[in-house]
């Protein structure tokens, strides 16, 4: 766990990355009294800091890891490190939260991410989840097991020619495993090439044996699947970890389909933690 560098205060970070001169700094500390804001939010009205600036402060003064120029771009839709102080953001920390709280109470790992249909923006949450709670100084492993379409690895920029299809197939010269640049706490497992037996290769023994010895090597693992209407990959992914998330496109998500999956996923043995509407883009 990073801690945080709280003994600098946000002026002082702005002051030296903004090259602020003690002239500016008066300005900004006499609009700060006379309307009652951050230090930061009046360095951005009047010119003096950009908001780009003031999130990078924000993020050294509490051991924040977000997407900065300094480390790499992240995809625009990894918005908890994009645009970490967004409403977006703020609702996926607090689903991060319920999680853990869930964990404290008997909620083991690992955790598949499941929805009915494509488009409901599974792999968006998905990705962001593992993302925000790598942020917090856990270990975590984001599996991408939709072996049909899979996503993870354009989202995170990293290498597809090795992964979860090629381990299930029974290669063992491969480095499936990608750490992610930038989020020290945060590895990546991309699907591999696109089989023409995805489900067959997930029902494989060899899949419950790797997340069980992947368990003892990481404080939190994630697990993209296929949509529900492709197949029945989602179902055994979910078996095969215990817990799943479904993720439904509000709005679009038929209620039927959400009943017959959330029976589906409780019938084969995967406890449901919750039921995420998905009300962006993704």
């Amino acid at each position: 766990m990073t801690e945080q560098n709280t003994d600098r205060s946000i002026g002082e970070i702005i002051r030296e990355h903004g090259n602020l001169s003690a002239e500016d700094v008066e300005k900004v500390l006499a609009y700060q009294r006379q309307h009652g804001v951050r230090f930061g939010e009046a360095a951005v009205a009047l010119g003096l800091a950009s908001r780009d600036q003031v999130m990078a402060a924000l993020s050294e003064q509490f051991s924040y890891p977000l997407s900065a120029s300094k480390t790499r771009e992240f995809a625009e839709e990894l918005v908890v490190l994009s645009r970490p102080f967004t409403a977006q953001a703020e609702s996926l920390r607090a689903i991060r939260s319920r999680l853990l709280m869930a964990e404290a109470n008997g909620a083991g790992k690992p955790l598949a991410v499941v929805s009915p249909d494509a488009g409901d923006g599974k792999s968006y949450f998905a990705a962001n989840l593992a993302a925000a709670l790598a942020q917090l100084g856990r270990r975590t492993l984001l599996i991408d097991a939709d072996l049909r379409l899979p996503r993870q690895h354009e989202i995170f920029g990293v290498d597809n020619s090795a992964g979860l299809s090629g381990i299930l197939a029974g290669r063992k010269d491969l480095q499936p495993i990608k750490p992610v640049e930038g989020l020290p706490s945060l590895f990546v497992m991309p699907a591999g090439g696109t089989p023409p037996n995805p489900l067959e290769l997930i029902e494989r023994a060899a899949f419950e044996a790797m997340l069980a010895e992947l368990a003892t090597r990481f404080d939190q693992i994630i697990i993209d699947t296929p949509a529900a209407s492709r197949g029945s990959d989602a179902l055994v992914v979910a078996s095969r970890a215990g817990h799943a998330l479904v993720v439904a496109r509000r709005n679009t998500s038929r209620l039927t389909a959400l009943r017959d999956l959330t029976s589906a996923l409780s019938f084969g043995s995967a406890k449901v933690l919750g039921l995420v509407y998905n009300e962006y883009d993704a």
